[in-house]
């Protein structure tokens, strides 16, 4: 089939428009870790820290973006990182994993896999939840 300039254009129009939605998709997903409450501090898959929501930068008194999770951990937790990257490597469907208990926190921690669009591991996070009861009123705004 011939090209020509309009079918150039209309490709080179949708082209921009997916680049958009791409950006704002990009926007909408940050938005979503900077708002939580939780700390969330995401690993590439060599355990460097790629982000840290502003909740984790105030919990770890700092900003460790681009240095080794495991830095920030003893041996024993580091094997523990292996062992569930391992786990998580082995299978598609292996992508959360309960890591630790805080009583004084009542808060649960996960490690959560990240893959990409084929279902390869790409990285991880730190998943906090707290088990506290919300003591805000509904809708109270």
């Amino acid at each position: 089939m011939k090209e020509t300039i309009s079918h150039r254009l209309f490709f080179l129009s949708n082209l921009y428009i997916y680049t958009l939605n791409m950006k704002n998709m990009e926007q909408l997903f940050k938005s979503i870790l900077d708002q939580d409450k939780a700390p969330i501090v995401v690993c590439d898959m060599y355990s460097i820290i790629v982000y840290m929501n502003p909740s984790a930068i105030t919990r770890y008194k700092k900003d460790m973006t681009g240095k080794s999770l495991r830095n920030c951990h003893p041996a024993s937790a580091n094997e523990q990182i292996d062992r569930v990257l391992e786990w998580f490597s082995k299978n598609s469907e292996n992508n959360i994993v309960y890591t630790f208990r805080n009583d004084d926190e009542n808060k649960d921690v996960y490690m959560v896999a990240l893959r990409d669009s084929a279902g390869n591991l790409i990285g991880y996070y730190e998943k906090h939840e707290y088990r506290d009861r919300e003591t805000a009123k509904l809708y109270d705004i």
